[in-house]
Parts: C-alpha cells; sequence; structure tokens
C-alpha cells in the first residue's frame, strides 16, 4: 500500500518555499542597495557615474573623504551630541509614554477615555506647527538656547509611544494583575514585574521609533541652538553640505561619508534589537 504524503495545513510547499525565497532576496537586495552605495561612494577618491561605480577596485579605496569632513566637522564630537539628545528622548519618551500607557490601560480613573481621545489627537498636529511657540517657550521664555536642555524639552513625550505601550497593556490578561494585587504587589511593583516584561516588543518599538527621529532631526537643534559644540551631527551635517562640501575635491563623496557616519549607528541599533522582534504569547500565564 503506498505512502501518501499528506502537508500540514499552511505549510508552504517545495516550489512555494523556494518563490518565496528568491522573493524575500530580491526585496533584501533592494533595500540594501542604498547603503552599499552609500559605502562604495564615500571609499571613492573620485566620483564614477557609470554602471563600473557600482563594482569599484578595492584596491582604488580610500579614507580621504573622511578626513575632509572631519576637518570641517568635528565627527566625535557631533556623535556625542546626536547621542545626548537622542539618548535623552528615548529614556524620557519610554518613561513617560509607559506610565501614560499603563495608566490609560490598566488604572480606572475619571476621564481616561477623554484623554487617551486627547492623545490621538495629537497626532493630527505637526510638530512643524507648534516650533514657532516652542522656540518662543524654551529660548525665550526658560532661556534655555543654547543648551541640550531646550533641544531636549519639547520630544521628552510622544504620544505614539503612549499609544503604543495603551494598546501592549490592553492585551496583557487582567487576571495576571487582580493575582499580583492579592498578593499585595502595588501599582509600581505591578508595572516593573509583570506588564513590563510581557510587553519587550513595544518597548523596542518605541525605543527604535523614538531614536531615529531625534537622532536624524536638524530643524529645531538649529534654530533652538547656533553654537557649533552643541550641535548634533545632523545638525553639523547639514550646514557642512550646504556651505562647504561644493569646494571640496570630491563633493560627491565627502557627502556620502557623512551620510555613511550618521547612519551607521541606527543600522547597529537595529541590528541589536532585531531579534526582539517576536510575538510574545502575553496569556501564557493564565490557566485555561
Amino acid at each position: 500500500m503506498s505512502k501518501r504524503h499528506h502537508r500540514v495545513p499552511g505549510q508552504l510547499s517545495r516550489g512555494q518555499a523556494i518563490l518565496r525565497g528568491v522573493v524575500l532576496a530580491i526585496g533584501a537586495l533592494i533595500f540594501l542597495f542604498p547603503f552599499y552605495y552609500m559605502v562604495v561612494g564615500s571609499l571613492q577618491s573620485t566620483p564614477d557615474t557609470t554602471l563600473g561605480g557600482l563594482f569599484p577596485n578595492p584596491a582604488t579605496f580610500t579614507g580621504d573623504n573622511y578626513v575632509a569632513i572631519n576637518e570641517r566637522v568635528n565627527l566625535f564630537s557631533g556623535l556625542l551630541n546626536s547621542g545626548i539628545f537622542a539618548g535623552a528622548v528615548v529614556l524620557g519618551t519610554v518613561i513617560f509614554g509607559m506610565l501614560a500607557g499603563y495608566s490609560l490601560a490598566v488604572l480606572e480613573w475619571r476621564g481616561r477615555g477623554t484623554t487617551f481621545a486627547l492623545a490621538l489627537l495629537v497626532q493630527v498636529v505637526p510638530f512643524q506647527l507648534l516650533m514657532i511657540p516652542l522656540y518662543v517657550m524654551i529660548a525665550r521664555d526658560y532661556g534655555l538656547g543654547d543648551t541640550h536642555l531646550g533641544m531636549i524639552l519639547p520630544y521628552l513625550i510622544n504620544s505614539t509611544a503612549v499609544i503604543i505601550f495603551r494598546q501592549y497593556f490592553l492585551q496583557v490578561p487582567r487576571e495576571l494583575f487582580d493575582a499580583a494585587r492579592i498578593d499585595g504587589a502595588g501599582e509600581v511593583r505591578l508595572l516593573w514585574n509583570v506588564a513590563i516584561p510581557l510587553v519587550k516588543p513595544a518597548l523596542v518599538t518605541v525605543i527604535l521609533l523614538t531614536f531615529i527621529g531625534p537622532w536624524n532631526e536638524f530643524l529645531w537643534p538649529f534654530l533652538v541652538t547656533k553654537d557649533a559644540s552643541l550641535q548634533p551631527l545632523a545638525v553639523s551635517l547639514a550646514n557642512y553640505i550646504s556651505t562647504v562640501a561644493a569646494s571640496t575635491a570630491n563633493p560627491f563623496g565627502t557627502i556620502l561619508a557623512g551620510a555613511v557616519v550618521l547612519a551607521a549607528p541606527v543600522i547597529v541599533l537595529f541590528i541589536f534589537f532585531q531579534r526582539y522582534f517576536i510575538s510574545t504569547d502575553i496569556g501564557s500565564g493564565v490557566k485555561g
């Protein structure tokens, strides 16, 4: 009697698996190509816009473009300022977003629905619309111009982070909170020991989304401070590209070199955290 192979429901056939692999590989190559071109272009002494420029001879690679941009823009100082700016924003956004999201999802209090509606409403208001009044308040009223604190304050809480944390906390079974309360746990302990360990994907999502914004932001820091020693790297690079890059031996290469330096920390951060982008079985602690 011949054996028949029954395919498990949802399992791809061999042909479908190969096709999926090919499609994913093509998509990955298309996505990675700009990064490859950026790195290769930053290492060339002269720009090569022909197809041969895509696959240059490694023997011709040089670091002169990085030296040229570092002579005019202190890359270390710019990276340090960007780290202070983005790191403080991420820390504030995670703390305040987590507290607000937890209170909107778990705690019962009057006005909770209205507060959440206001958080949603803030999403439709562009930050650029608030930039001028914020500048007047931060720089003139509070006297925080030319300071890191003046750059950081408007970004310390993010309504997107509040909404993300709220949605994840809503998925945590209420039985877990009730059981912990019966054991005498307070709200701070509930948040730290019960809620946060179950919503790690939300935490990673908020960190990455929050980090990318201030790391690449140049308009607000440029308004707040004109002191080059305090400006994040994105601001320094924007000034460099608009005023100095054209006078260098290889403007194209120096611009790409600056882009590589600016993009590298974001790529490293994503690679480090990408393993946490997994679904969490937040109901595993409940029987039945």
